[in-house]
């Protein structure tokens, strides 16, 4: 058995849909891996496929296209063990991860616990798999995991660790939250200590439509010890040393597992042995990876939002966005963070001074534009409001002026937005803000008008 194993974290952010560009990020790191010495690499859940494909996993060429990226992506596992997650066509469909190495694909695993609650529909499109497994590289026994297999305690982990993994694999899209990279990093370390053994999370990131992926791969020692971290909301390789002989001494001192053991490993699938190395040695244990700081509370939303709208619009084709910038706290936000996500030269912020803008906040929301260096368009809606005024004159006669005639701003600043986009084809980007819009005070056709709620 080698010394340590050396494991890659490709920490890609697919597209839903882009199976060749997926395939291409993947076939990349793989090299990459291999340059940097690791002995196996893994990607995130579906990584061929991007997550959550939804009704695309009804369509035959979809599940063949995504089988033959796969077949491909094998004739490049030499000198490397590479585990890829990916939809598997069977007499059903399985969310699964392939084993790749020497040059075709050696198996698969099937994911068994499908989470179906939240944003998750996995029982919708898939079956579940029934049997945990293993496989070796260099002789180091790793177990195989995807995503909500290790959130619960108990199998599949539990009869891969039986069966002398002391190293477990797990292949994960997990959407952001805030507070969940914490927890979820917890969640692990108590899996890692519960099991003797140290786990590998490679976790997907990016933004797609409405969820957002933080990645934040790790690698947890038997101890519960971050040897190795990620970056949160940013595509990388992270490569780490892991030493499988110091689970494999503290299992000797804890004996409470040889009974449940004696009758695990049968029922375990066994995906083969795989020699990387060659030889004995490897690199030398105790060398770890680098460990990424955590992002704080305030930041970590921020760069979930940037996440956000950057791959909104990248993935779905838009040039620019456009907003409407009152010089408010909350236009203010979704300008800085439309800057961040795209750069100044893709943003247009409109002003549209009405009777109900005070001179203070148009000077704000022009100086902020000035700041920011964004195009900005000023489009005075006064006349508008007017005319409006003047054809409801008589409706409104014998009723005292109210919110409605605010909401009437609010709407036409909506259709000017939305001529803009219809025009030129830019994402319209709305600014209210959720706790408003969660007891409704947000203006139908106005606030709420537009393409992406930031």
């Amino acid at each position: 058995m080698a010394r340590s194993l050396r494991v890659a974290l490709g920490q890609v952010n697919a597209v839903v849909g882009d199976i060749a560009g997926n395939e291409e990020r993947i076939a990349g790191l793989i090299e990459s891996a291999r340059e940097q010495g690791a002995q196996l690499v893994a990607f995130p859940e579906l990584a061929i496929t991007g997550y959550p494909p939804e009704d695309l996993l009804l369509k035959e060429h979809f599940l063949a296209d995504a089988r033959a990226a796969v077949e491909r992506l094998a004739d490049r596992a030499r000198g490397i063990v590479a585990l890829v997650g990916f939809p598997e066509r069977a007499t059903d469909v399985y969310n699964a991860a392939a084993v790749l190495a020497q040059g075709r694909v050696a198996g698969v695993y099937r994911k068994q616990s499908l989470p179906n609650y939240g944003v998750f529909d996995e029982v919708r499109y898939f079956q579940s798999g029934t049997r945990p497994a293993i496989l070796e590289v260099d002789g180091v026994i790793v177990g195989l995991t995807v995503c909500e297999d290790i959130w619960q305690p108990g199998p599949p982990m539990t009869e891969e660790t039986l069966a002398g993994a002391t190293v477990v694999l797990n292949l994960s899209a997990s959407p952001f939250q805030a507070g969940k990279a914490l927890e979820r990093e917890h969640m692990i370390a108590q899996r890692a200590k519960d099991n003797v053994a140290c786990v590998a999370f490679c976790g997907m990131v990016g933004g797609q439509d409405e969820l957002v992926f933080d990645g934040h791969s790790v690698v947890i020692d038997h101890e519960g010890v971050v040897i190795a971290r990620a970056p949160q909301f940013a595509e990388d390789l992270l490569v780490a040393t892991i030493d499988p002989t110091a689970a494999r001494a503290a299992r000797l001192r804890d004996t409470r597992r040889r009974p449940a053991a004696r009758g695990v490993e049968p029922q375990v699938d066994h995906l083969g042995a795989f020699t990387v190395l060659g030889h004995e040695g490897g690199p030398a244990p105790g060398s770890a990876g680098e460990v990424a700081d955590l992002l704080d509370d305030e930041a970590e939303v921020y760069a979930a939002l940037v996440t956000g709208l950057r791959d909104y619009v990248h993935k779905n084709g838009f040039r620019r966005v456009v907003l409407g910038l009152s010089g408010g706290i909350d236009s203010t936000l979704v300008a800085l963070v439309a800057v961040d996500a795209l750069g100044a030269d893709r943003v247009t912020c409109v002003i549209m001074p009405s009777p109900h803008s005070s001179p203070g906040t148009q000077a704000d929301a022009r100086a902020l534009a000035a700041n920011l260096g964004v195009q900005v368009l000023e489009l005075r809606i006064e006349d508008l409001m007017g005319r409006y005024d003047a054809l409801l004159a008589d409706v409104f006669a014998d009723v005292d002026p109210d919110i409605t005639e605010e909401n009437l701003q609010a709407r036409i600043r909506g259709n000017l937005l939305m001529a803009l986009s219809n025009k030129f084809g830019w994402l319209v980007v709305t600014t209210g803000n959720k706790s408003e819009m969660s007891v409704g005070y947000s203006t139908l056709y106005g606030d709420s008008a537009g393409g992406f709620a930031v």
